[in-house]
Order: structure tokens, then sequence, then C-alpha cells
């Protein structure tokens, strides 16, 4: 099973709270998470795209880095590790896509991956005068279904002529073609989602849910494997936690209970106004899935707290529900945490020892 990192591309990480620990992204922090991560053996970091932040006291995700510029960095500071760029599919033609993911590979030596970015916050494409209008909604995987079969037709023949709704090609061209095919991951949690991910992915994301709860995602796991069935494709889950460890349950705890006394519920509204504005959302989609009550901090991701032994069991736990492929990590600390989980929890996970 693959074990990954979720990296700190934007300010303080996944938690929305003024008592968690605060800082901003540098690329000397990531260098040093990912390296670290190389270190203990882990398999891949993925970087997100954010480009308008949810304010509050915290001041959440308002300072952010770029997904590939800053991959492209840790791509030549790294040797083993794969690397994910996330690309906003409204801000940046695939034929363009295609080269930086070249370029990635190059530095890499095969290394690159792209995670697909539909496109779902209105507000961080009106800002720059992108947002296609509220049909959008409805056809964002269409128009990501366009996207990718350009990517791919330019990875593997260097040429594409395609002509679709969104995207007009015209002989248009790529060399150098990458040394290694590029993964392609998404994390579509709705039916339509889960078809996109399913026809055109390598892996499919998917949140954990509650708190020590590890096996709570198993259904939508299962309607991913059924998406996947009907295209014939092997395409595995990925599934995202959060980890919050220490020596013991009750120290580890305690942690948890002081970042949730800090939420930050004027950042909580912010996040929860976009995940509103499509109406016709399905109750699985993304939009639906991060549209958390009060008091709940981090985007309703599995959580997982405990003392060392207990967060290696309940990952254990969670790589044995059908489908799941592997892993990602988010911590309250991301130094501290990548330490914790290299020495003191994956020698203990079953999963990653067999």
């Amino acid at each position: 099973m693959d074990i990954g990192v979720f990296i700190p591309i934007a300010n303080n990480g996944w938690l929305i709270s003024t008592t968690s620990p605060q800082y901003m992204p540098t690329f000397a922090l990531n260098r040093e998470i990912v390296q670290k991560a190389e270190h203990y053996g882990l398999d891949f970091a993925l970087s997100m795209i954010k480009l308008r932040g949810f304010g509050g006291k915290s001041e959440f995700w308002d300072h952010a880095l770029e997904s590939f510029t800053l991959m492209a960095g840790l791509a030549a500071v790294t040797s083993r590790i794969r690397l994910y760029a996330s690309v906003a599919a409204l801000t940046i033609p695939p034929a363009i896509v295609a080269r930086m993911a070249v370029t990635i590979d190059s530095i890499s030596n095969g290394r690159a991956g792209i995670n697909i970015v539909s496109g779902w916050a209105k507000d961080e494409y009106e800002q720059m005068g992108l947002w296609p209008g509220e049909a959008h909604f409805g056809r964002r995987y269409d128009h990501s279904t366009e996207y990718v079969r350009i990517l791919r037709e330019l990875w593997e023949t260097g040429r594409s002529d395609f002509k679709g709704k969104h995207f007009q090609m015209n002989d248009c061209q790529l060399s150098p073609r990458p040394q290694k095919p590029i993964k392609i991951v998404a994390a579509g949690q709705s039916a339509r989602g889960m078809q996109f991910g399913a026809e055109f992915c390598d892996f499919n994301f998917t949140l954990g849910s509650g708190v020590n709860t590890p096996t709570a995602y198993a259904p939508t796991n299962k309607q991913m494997l059924s998406a996947a069935a009907h295209t014939g494709r092997d395409v595995g889950t990925y599934v995202l936690f959060m980890v919050i460890a220490d020596e013991t349950d009750e120290a580890a705890m305690a942690k948890w209970q002081h970042f949730r006394a800090g939420t930050d519920l004027d950042a909580l509204a912010w996040m929860s106004g976009q995940a509103a504005a499509d109406p016709n959302a399905a109750d699985g989609s993304t939009a639906k899935a991060i549209t958390v009550p009060e008091g709940a901090i981090n985007f309703n991701m599995g959580t997982l707290v405990g003392s060392y032994a207990s967060v290696a069991r309940m990952l254990d736990q969670a790589a044995s529900v059908p489908g799941t492929k592997g892993i990602m990590l988010t911590f309250d600390d991301f130094l501290i945490g990548m330490e914790q989980f290299g020495q003191r929890i994956q020698p203990l996970m079953i999963s990653r020892n067999q």
C-alpha cells in the first residue's frame, strides 16, 4: 500500500483554527517535509492549488504558493518520491500543462504526476475573470474530460488535433515527450466525479471521515470500485487522513481538543458559502463533503487521534478497506508529524512491513 503526504502549500495546513500551529508556506518548509518523507520511504507527495483563502482570524489559506513551481523545485532536491502537482483546469490551457509536466518529468527523472482540479469554488476564479458562469457547476467534469484527453494525446503521441466543446487543437505539438507515464489523479466524490476518475485517472482521492473511525469511508470505496468496474480499468482509491499523535491516547486527544477550541468560525463560514454556491451539488460531492458543522475544523476529513500504536493500528484498518491503494496523510505539525510517522508509527504498521 502506498503512503503519501499532502504537503502544506498554504498557511496553517488543514486545521482551520487559531490554536493550531500557525505557519507560512515556504519552499524551505516543504523541501524539509518532502525530504523527510523520502527518507522514511513514503511513496508520493501532493501539493494542492488554492487561489483564494478563507480569511478569518487565522487568515486561513490566504497565503499560498503555486503548485507546479513548487513541485519543480522539489523535484530537483529529491531522488525517489513521486511528485503530484495540481492544476486548476480553468486557469491554464492543457497544452501548456502538458509541457509543464514534461519539464518536471525531466527534472525528476520520471517522477511527475498531475492532480486535476475541475473547479467549484466560484470566488477563486471570479477574482481573475475566469469563472465561466453557473453552468460550469454542471459541466465541469465534461471540461476536465476534454482536458485530460488532450494531455494524454500529447504525452503519448506528441500531437493533438482534438476538437471538442471546450478545446480546439490544431496540429498541437509537444516534444520532448515524458520519459515515463505521467500519472493523473483527481478527487471526485460525486457519482459524476467518480465516473471521471474511473475513465481517465490512475487513482481517485477520497476523504476519510470521522474521528478514529478509519474504515468509515468504505461505502465511498465501494462506489469507486463500481465505477471502475464499468470502465474495466484498475483505478484504486487514495484516502486522506489527518494524524494527530503523541505518546498516549490522552495526550493526543488533548491536542485535538485544544485545536478545536480555537475553531475559526469566520473562515468556516466563508468555506460553507462557497460550498453552497452550487444548488445542484450531489450529496456525495466534494462541496457537500467539506461543508462542515460548527466545530469541525479540518474539512470533515478522517482524523486519527491517539498514541503511535493506536494510529498505526487505525492506519492498518484503513488499508484493509477493499479498493484502497494508498493513504495520504496530513499532520497538525508537519515536521514533527513526519518524524513521528517515520520513527514511531510506520514501524508498527503491518500494511507497510509485510
